[in-house]
């Protein structure tokens, strides 16, 4: 097999990332990165000239001379592989990585725990990743029907509350007010996450807003009580930034704006909804609020270190 860095256009790299690829391996996600400073390499993978596999890196460099390039969520497949042809995949990659001074390859793979991955558990350096995938590529009356019986109690009681729920608009402006709730939440639990500008140059990466993003608000009277953002790549969309006041979640505003996220959602052609991680210690609550809905929880293997 071949890695050929570089030689890769947005076009090509959307059509095969389009059907509910991670938000780690979209083009738009490695651009924005790009646009705050990180270094991003991307690479393509062929056997006997047949494009096998994408791969796309975030690149650290620590001290002078060491180089960390991470493959997060990939790479991603285009192929069905065996483990041994994976494997050579993941050498090509290794082998040809265009950085200079000692160079290390990490990759989580965006496989399960139970998948042959073609890595040697050897080199397995960290634990794997939870997350809760959502299929709304089906009827809203189905989907509703695989809620967990509170869940569901729950958003009919939002439904016939005095809850407001509405689609906000993509201008920075709209919100802002949500990111800056967010950082504060950050700082209030000792959270780390994304910058308030990755959001705006996210949104902005494609020259089409309403592509990229999803943001709805709950109000009451006057008041916002809640806030939700979405990220949309592909035929797929990640769950990416929550905020609630204590009014909002008395009234289970999360259990509205969700629902009529996924109603929008599916009006835009995603199939995937991608809710985001769950720590049933860290934050229990959230990680029911997730696993409520009657997603998949998908165990990542963890991260390897080439």
């Amino acid at each position: 097999m071949k890695a050929e860095w570089g030689a890769l256009d947005m076009a090509a790299w959307d059509q095969a990332h389009a059907a509910a690829a991670p938000l780690q391996q979209d083009w738009a996600y490695g651009s924005t990165m790009v646009s705050i400073g990180a270094r991003v390499m991307r690479a393509r993978i062929e056997a006997d000239g047949v494009p096998v596999a994408l791969a796309q890196f975030i690149v650290r460099k620590f001290a002078k001379y060491v180089s960390l390039a991470l493959c997060t969520r990939g790479p991603l497949w285009l192929q069905a592989l065996s483990p041994a042809d994976k494997a050579t995949a993941y050498k090509a990659l290794r082998k040809s990585l265009p950085v200079s001074g000692l160079r290390l390859m990490m990759v989580t793979p965006d496989e399960s725990l139970e998948t042959d991955t073609g890595l040697p558990y050897i080199r397995r350096v960290m634990s794997g990743y939870s997350t809760v995938m959502l299929d709304i590529d089906k009827p809203m009356e189905a989907l509703r029907a695989q809620l967990d019986k509170r869940w569901r109690h729950r958003l009919g009681g939002a439904e016939k509350s005095e809850l407001n729920v509405q689609r906000m608009g993509t201008n920075p402006g709209q919100y802002r007010w949500l990111l800056d709730a967010e950082m504060q939440q950050r700082v209030d639990r000792g959270l780390e996450g994304m910058p308030p500008v990755f959001f705006e140059r996210y949104a902005e990466s494609r020259k089409q807003p309403s592509l990229n993003m999803l943001s709805m608000r709950a109000d009451v009277g006057r008041e916002r009580v809640a806030g939700m953002m979405f990220l949309i790549h592909g035929q797929a969309a990640t769950y990416q930034v929550g905020w609630t006041s204590d009014a909002g979640r008395d009234l289970h505003a999360h259990n509205l704006m969700l629902w009529r996220a996924i109603e929008e959602l599916r009006g835009r052609g995603v199939c995937s909804l991608d809710l985001g991680g769950v720590n049933t210690q860290r934050s229990a609550g959230v990680a029911r609020f997730k696993m409520a809905t009657g997603g998949t929880i998908k165990k990542l293997a963890g991260s390897y270190l080439l």
